[in-house]
């Protein structure tokens, strides 16, 4: 019998999910960006000194590269042409109107040396590092304040050496918080396509306070047991399309943020529309998760078409007293998972907090949340599903899943309010009352059901047919 997925298997799973039609939302930001931007200027990096032999430190190459394309900025852009070789560097930023291009066969590599990852400070809405108190490791690719900066190629690399890092968590031997691989701040107009990105030191790409970003047909992988090497993490941002992406990691495949207790609290920018559709993914931790850093609010979260296999949970809301803010208006459809330990999470003590200041009694609301469409094998528990006393997490809605599970006690629930329809095995005590014909308009997006059910659930039967094909 045959107990994992290998890519070859996702790979068809891709091709018998297909193209689907997104109805959840208007996704008018998701389809904006699907051509090249023409840039007027360009350059190679080889034209500033830089030599792509995988030991020659580039960094100042790349710093001057950039520093020179920023006489174009109010003259259409520019773009830095990343050739063929494998290219070390330490962090640089990046500029508004830039197209950083990685051809074939072109691998930007992190330095495995710390002092190349400059110290930056701690973001507003976290208050600290988010791994120790101080400031933390700038990201290898950086930027702030920026508008129209696009990473992208013919799936170029980007590796971030993040073993070094990895070691360095483990033993407690870390100074400042890990770096990111990519990060930007404060930014409008943020394009990552085409790329593959490997073994971060820390999450693996990371907008922060940005809007209108767009994350397509990039493969992120690190090994299933690195620490907290997520995939995508949007935080405190709107406007956000993430899809057709394969991620395999050693932390959440997506995670979506906004701050962190008391600082993301008093800083209140959530994370708002955001997009993620045709995503795969493998995880020793959750599939899509939200928090558990959302303290600045989350919502309007519309995730379609997903397959998660070999994982520890797929969808996971994580929150804690302290915390504060909201999730609501969360709807998540059409999903198949195969080898996934707990289909459907929540977990309302995730614990750890910034210091001693955060106010326990700053509760998170949780509310119309709602699960449609999603079909499961070789599943151990459907759900556990786990509020705050006195705080219940509301409006919590499931519709048409079944899932094969191996535990006699396939749901487990307190302190949620729910509806239910359509559900195997069947819900928690809890969730059991119909959605139907009296709960609809409680239930995100679910005030009607269309015809689009029916084609839905018969996709999802053709995947676990070959899902059950593979397993023989």
């Amino acid at each position: 019998m045959k107990s994992h997925f290998i890519l070859v298997d996702v790979l068809v799973l891709l091709a018998l999910l297909g193209p689907s039609q997104w109805v959840a939302m208007g996704s008018s930001h998701c389809e904006l960006h699907n051509e090249e931007r023409v840039r007027p200027h360009s350059v190679t990096i080889t034209e500033f000194g830089a030599v792509g032999d995988g030991v020659t430190l580039n960094t100042k190459a790349f710093q001057n590269a950039i520093f020179y394309l920023n006489s174009f900025a109010d003259k259409g852009g520019a773009k830095l042409f990343v050739p063929a070789g494998r290219w070390l560097t330490g962090s640089f930023d990046l500029i508004s109107h830039l197209t950083l291009w990685l051809d074939k066969g072109a691998v930007i590599i992190g330095s495995t040396n710390t002092e190349d990852w400059p110290i930056v400070d701690p973001l507003p809405s976290y208050g600290r590092g988010r791994e120790l108190p101080g400031g933390r490791h700038r990201s290898l690719i950086f930027g702030r304040n920026l508008t129209d900066v696009v990473i992208t190629g013919e799936n170029g690399t980007i590796d971030g050496q993040g073993s070094m890092w990895w070691e360095r968590f483990r033993n407690k031997t870390l100074d400042y918080t890990r770096p990111h691989l990519v990060e930007l701040m404060n930014s409008t107009g943020v394009v990552i396509s085409n790329l593959t990105f490997l073994n971060s030191p820390f999450w693996t790409i990371h907008p922060v306070y940005c809007s209108q970003v767009i994350i397509q047909k990039v493969t992120i992988r690190a090994p299933l047991d690195s620490p907290n090497t997520d995939g995508i993490d949007p935080d405190s941002s709107d406007d956000v399309c993430i899809e057709d992406c394969y991620i395999s990691t050693g932390d959440d495949v997506i995670a979506i943020k906004s701050g962190w207790d008391e600082y993301g609290i008093s800083y209140g920018r959530p994370s708002k529309n955001i997009i993620i559709r045709r995503l795969f993914g493998e995880t020793h931790s959750s599939g899509i998760a939200i928090g558990s850093e959302m303290s600045g609010g989350v919502s309007d979260v519309h995730a379609e078409d997903i397959v998660f296999f070999n994982s520890t949970a797929g969808i996971r809301i994580k929150t804690s007293p302290g915390r504060g803010g909201y999730v609501r208006n969360v709807f998540i459809s059409n999903v198949t998972m195969a080898n996934v330990s707990v289909a459907i999470r929540f977990t309302a003590l995730y614990g750890e907090h910034p210091d001693e200041s955060y106010d326990p009694n700053a509760l998170p609301k949780i509310e119309r949340i709602t699960f449609k469409d999603i079909r499961g094998e070789n599943i151990t528990v459907a759900g556990l599903m786990e509020g705050i006393e006195g705080d219940n997490f509301i409006n919590i809605c499931l519709y048409n899943i079944t899932l094969s599970v191996n535990s006699m006690s396939p749901w487990n629930c307190s302190n949620v309010q729910g509806y239910s329809s359509l559900v195997s095995p069947q819900t928690c005590k809890p969730l059991e009352e119909s959605i139907f014909p009296d709960h609809c308009t409680e239930c995100y997006h679910l005030s009607s059901v269309s015809s689009q059910g029916h084609r839905i659930r018969n996709k999802g039967a053709r995947l676990l047919s070959w899902w059950t094909y593979l397993e023989t």
